[in-house]
């Protein structure tokens, strides 16, 4: 039971702590292992529940990456994103449907490839700065739990 807690807090400090990028890698990494799960569960019709579970999750991240698109500022690479995100999410409700596996598989290559596009990009210095430097709280006390 502690354990599970302590995950809970680790997790919720690394997104509150991730930049930008990390949170979008962790956003996909995610995507991955929910979809990891569903091909697992997909095997027996006694899990399908849980696929169906890990598929609604994965859908959920899809949906997050696409409403935090900017379409006007990032124009016509934000718009192939959002179609990218969209067909994954449409295949992905194939395969719950049908419960079909294969299925996953055309999501999985796309998310992979987003996933390892991002982990090379390189972050601009000033955004490196702003991502490292810790907030200053100036005057007064403050106290967290």
């Amino acid at each position: 039971m502690h354990r599970d807690l302590h995950l809970k807090e680790y997790q919720a400090n690394s997104v509150g702590t991730a930049d930008q990028k990390q949170l979008i890698i962790m956003l996909y990494e995610g995507a991955l292992r929910f979809i990891s799960t569903a091909e697992t569960n997909m095997a027996s019709f006694k899990t399908y529940d849980k696929a169906n579970a890990n598929i609604l999750r994965a859908q959920d991240i899809l949906t997050e990456l696409m409403v935090s698109l900017n379409i006007e500022q990032g124009g016509e690479i934000a718009q192939n994103l959002f179609n990218l995100y969209a067909y994954a999410k449409t295949q992905l409700l194939e395969a719950n449907v049908q419960k079909k596996a294969e299925l996953l598989k055309p999501v999985k290559k796309i998310i992979t490839e987003l996933l390892e596009a991002w982990k090379q990009i390189e972050m601009p210095s000033a955004a490196k700065a702003a991502a490292a430097k810790p907030t200053e709280h100036k005057g007064g006390f403050k106290a967290e739990g």
